[in-house]
């Protein structure tokens, strides 16, 4: 189980976007994430007429490492750590360690 999931909000806490707060789009293998608006490198891309690509100057996410990025506490404001906990009923939940709150419901 994944501490990061698609459409987590998180906080970026290193590199050059530190502090801004995204959305994740995607999950990738090894522990890397697609995240909105954040990390954007501009891509020169060349235009591919048969597949209605055009090509020029492009902006696009790029991947950040997940060990990069603290989701996002609403409670408190502040990017948290996550702990796992099986409930119960035997399901695993995420939750925050810093109030114990549950995040999957």
């Amino acid at each position: 189980m994944n501490r990061i999931r698609k459409g987590d909000r998180v906080i970026v806490t290193t590199g050059r976007d530190k502090g801004r707060q995204g959305t994740v789009i995607q999950v990738l293998e090894d522990d890397r994430l697609l995240i909105e608006n954040i990390n954007v490198v501009t891509k020169h891309q060349k235009g591919n007429p048969q597949a209605g690509q055009p090509g020029g100057i492009i902006k696009r996410e790029a991947s950040i490492h997940a060990s990069n990025v603290m989701l996002f506490n609403d409670a408190t404001k502040k990017g948290d750590r996550i702990g796992f906990r099986t409930l119960d009923d035997g399901r695993k939940v995420r939750f925050f360690k810093s109030n114990g709150e549950v995040l999957d419901a």
